[in-house]
């Protein structure tokens, strides 16, 4: 059996325009949800960001949510952890992590309902390291995906690979980057993936496993009928039959052999094929392969390549060494976060405490990836989406300044304070020279 295990991201940044965001929900969410109805066999796992989810209710678009739900309680498709707003785990402190693993939970499961109760995580752009794997254990998760760039062993196909936590170990799936990037730069077709994936048992005696991930806005947003033209018709190909993983082997061939056939793959050809293919949920994959050794992955994301990772460069699109303008985000970033915990730690009255309360709500929003990814240059390139991120950080600064301001704190923490705000006016400017530039 070849077992196949698609991850779909949903998420869109913190502050999208509504006419973008109804767009995506046209071209993409709702046409994928219309798939999984038509195809009830289907099974995949599903990552939506906290901020998404919030985002769709906020904007009217209800039976979104509604159709995630009904999936979910329906068996199709299992929740994921991440974080909230999209941040990039590895690049911000432990406390921050935390936070935005937990707000992710507590949004997705208002929203959601109690099916929303994740034992996988999907770092938000799978950028991993060592570091967050404490974090992602110690809130309740038993599995990790990352890309398949972090495997430092060989490649896993009929065995799950570990990682160590504090809390024990957790479960480690690794992305087929070539496969999943295929079918997300549409180089591969329906019946050139299910020969694909029939190609690989050919490798191990027995059966094997296959995961794949991308973004869900590749099905009908960033590629027009992707999710009829491909998805559609490779779950039409498998077939209708209830899914063999519900089944033990011992049990699933006494069926297939009273049946007298095995499922036909694609209608073109002539003979059925012992070779079978089923599309499930990465946890399933946990009951039906042995656990393998402990492994230490790479610093790595979705968007690395070996070389970057040679190179000292894990997180190209984030944070890429020598990039004056990641730099100067970052450095916006670490004086945003001094702030805002000033303004926690000094707040001792209600009009500070409110600045404060408002600063650390924003805070949440302003760590969300896309302004790093904008402003990468590879190859993409948005001042826009820079400069909203730049805007939200601001407000962070204004209203943390102003609660610390307002509070019975020392001069000399008031002081500190407003050096930080005008460090945080030197970057921004240099920012927005980089835009003008740019």
């Amino acid at each position: 059996m070849i077992y196949w295990a698609p991850l779909l991201h949903f998420y869109q940044p913190p502050g999208q325009l509504h006419e973008v965001l109804r767009r995506v929900c046209d071209e993409s969410y709702r046409a994928l949800i219309e798939v999984f109805r038509e195809h009830p066999h289907a099974r995949a796992t599903f990552n939506i960001n906290g901020v998404l989810t919030e985002m769709l209710w906020e904007n009217g678009f209800d039976d979104v949510i509604d159709g995630l739900r009904e999936l979910g309680e329906g068996g199709q498709v299992e929740f994921v952890g991440s974080g909230k707003y999209h941040p990039i785990l590895p690049l911000i402190p432990e406390e921050e992590r935390r936070r935005q693993i937990q707000r992710n939970f507590v949004t997705n499961n208002y929203f959601l309902g109690d099916r929303y109760s994740p034992k996988g995580f999907f770092p938000p752009e799978m950028c991993y390291s060592k570091d967050i794997v404490d974090s992602i254990a110690e809130s309740g998760h038993q599995w990790v995906i990352m890309s398949g760039v972090a495997c430092p062993a060989g490649w896993p196909m009929d065995v799950i690979y570990e990682v160590e936590s504090k809390k024990g170990k957790l479960a480690v799936f690794f992305r087929d980057d070539i496969l999943s990037n295929k079918i997300s730069f549409h180089n591969i077709d329906g019946p050139g993936f299910i020969d694909h994936l029939k190609g690989l048992q050919g490798h191990r005696n027995g059966d094997v496993y296959v995961v794949t991930a991308q973004d869900a806005e590749t099905f009908g947003h960033h590629i027009k009928d992707w999710e009829t033209v491909f998805l559609a018709e490779v779950y039409d190909a498998l077939g209708e039959e209830e899914p063999l993983a519900a089944l033990s082997t011992a049990s699933a061939q006494p069926r297939l052999a009273a049946a007298g056939q095995h499922r036909t793959l694609f209608n073109y050809q002539a003979e059925t094929e012992s070779t079978e293919i089923e599309a499930v949920t990465i946890s399933q994959l946990i009951g039906i392969f042995p656990r393998g050794p402990v492994v230490e992955p790479k610093a790595s994301s979705w968007s690395a390549t070996i070389e970057d990772i040679n190179a000292g460069n894990p997180y190209p699109l984030w944070n890429t060494p020598g990039h004056e303008l990641h730099r100067l985000q970052w450095e916006h970033i670490q004086i945003c976060l001094e702030l805002m915990e000033s303004a926690q730690r000094s707040s001792d009255n209600d009009t500070s405490k409110n600045f404060a309360g408002i600063a650390r709500v924003l805070m949440d929003r302003a760590l969300h990836s896309c302004q790093f990814w904008w402003a990468s240059k590879r190859p993409m390139w948005d001042i826009n989406m820079i400069n909203r991120g730049l805007s939200q950080q601001e407000e962070v600064v204004i209203n943390a300044y102003k609660s610390i301001e307002s509070s019975g704190a020392p001069n000399t923490i008031k002081r500190e304070g407003y050096y930080r705000v005008v460090a945080s006016r030197d970057i921004r400017a240099k920012i927005t020279d980089q835009l003008f530039r740019g």
